[in-house]
C-alpha cells in the first residue's frame, strides 16, 4: 500500500481509496498529501454524508454577501488536497453540483460573481461496494474521481502489522493528547495480531485509546487486552434493547443515532470536540444533534 501511494504521490490526478469502514481511507489519503509536491499547502477532509442538497453548495463553494466572505471547501483546500470521504453518500444535489465545477475546472461563491480555478488535488474515498457498481454515484461524476485506484486491505489480511500500528497510536495520543504512555506486552501484541479486527484500524486506533484513557501499569498486559475484546463484543448492557427493524425508518435511525453517539462519545469522555473529530462532523451541526436526541454530554463527563 505504502509503495502505491508513493507511485502515485508526486501527481495530480484524482485517486479514488476503496476500502471497507475503519481501514484508514482519510490516514493514506493524508499520507499520499505529505508526500506530494503540495505537502506544505492545507489537507481539508469533507464528509459526502454532510453535503445534502441544501447546503452542498454553500460548504463547497462558499458563500459571499457584500463585503462578507465564508470560504468554502475548495477555497480552503486551494494549493493542497481536498479528501472527499464516503462518496458513495453524497446526495443527489451534491453531485450534480460537483459534477458540474469539476467539468467546468472551477466554481464561483453562492452569492458573487468571481470565477475560480481549482487548483489542488481530490481525492475520494469509498466503501467496497463501489469496486463492483456505482451504486447511486453518476458514474459521470464517478468517472472524474477514480482515474487511479487504490484498494485499502481490511487488517485482517496484514496482521503482521498490529505492532507497528499499535505502538504508532499510542505514540499520536501521547504526543496530540497528553495520554499517559504505555506499552503493549508481547503477549498482548501476540492475541491482538490473531484478532479479526472487524473494524479494521478504527477499531484497533479506539482500543488503544480505551485502554491510555483507563489507565494502569505502564505495560499493558494479555488480561487487560481479553477484558477489552470481551467488553467491545459482548457488552453488559447493548445500548440499543428494541429490535430496530420493528420499528418505522425515522425512529429506527434516531435510536441508532443516539446508540451510536452515547457510545462515541464514553470513549471520548464527553469532549465534544474530541467526539467532532472522531465521527466527522462540525462541532455546532453536532451540538444540535445531541440535543435533538437528549444527549447530555456534561453528564456523561460527571459520571
Amino acid at each position: 500500500m505504502r509503495e502505491q501511494v508513493q507511485q502515485v504521490a508526486g501527481h495530480d490526478a484524482p485517486v479514488l481509496l476503496v476500502g471497507e469502514p475503519g481501514t484508514g481511507r482519510e490516514a493514506f489519503a493524508r499520507y499520499m498529501h505529505s508526500l506530494g509536491p503540495r505537502a506544505a499547502g492545507p489537507f481539508v477532509p469533507v464528509s459526502g454524508a454532510s453535503l445534502d442538497d441544501s447546503t452542498a453548495a454553500a460548504k463547497l463553494r462558499g458563500t459571499e454577501s457584500g463585503e462578507k466572505i465564508e470560504p468554502g471547501y475548495f477555497e480552503q483546500a486551494t494549493g493542497g488536497t481536498l479528501f472527499l470521504s464516503g462518496i458513495e453518500d453524497l446526495s443527489t444535489g451534491a453531485q450534480r453540483m460537483l459534477l458540474a465545477d469539476l467539468e467546468q475546472g472551477g466554481w464561483q461563491r453562492e452569492g458573487g460573481n468571481q470565477r475560480m480555478t481549482f487548483n489542488m488535488r481530490i481525492v475520494a474515498g469509498a466503501g467496497p461496494g463501489l469496486e463492483n457498481a456505482a451504486g447511486g454515484l453518476r458514474r459521470d461524476l464517478l468517472a472524474h474521481l477514480e482515474v487511479i485506484t487504490i484498494r485499502i486491505p481490511p487488517l485482517r489480511e496484514y496482521a503482521e502489522d498490529v505492532p507497528d500500528l499499535l505502538r504508532h497510536y499510542v505514540d499520536r495520543l501521547v504526543d496530540e493528547e497528553g495520554m499517559p504512555f504505555r506499552r503493549f506486552s508481547v503477549a498482548a501484541q501476540n492475541r491482538l495480531r490473531n484478532y479479526p479486527w472487524p473494524g479494521n484500524v478504527r477499531e484497533l486506533r479506539n482500543l488503544v485509546q480505551r485502554v491510555l484513557i483507563i489507565g494502569g501499569t505502564e505495560e499493558i498486559g494479555l488480561d487487560e487486552v481479553e477484558q477489552q475484546l470481551v467488553t467491545q463484543q459482548a457488552p453488559d448492557e447493548p445500548l440499543v434493547k428494541q429490535d430496530l427493524l420493528a420499528l418505522p425508518l425515522r425512529e429506527a435511525r434516531e435510536q441508532f443515532e443516539r446508540a451510536y453517539l452515547l457510545q462515541q462519545l464514553m470513549l471520548c469522555n464527553g469532549k465534544v470536540g474530541l467526539l467532532a473529530k472522531r465521527v466527522g462532523m462540525e462541532r455546532t451541526h453536532l451540538y444540535r444533534k445531541l440535543r435533538s436526541l437528549g444527549v447530555d454530554f456534561r453528564q456523561i463527563t460527571e459520571d
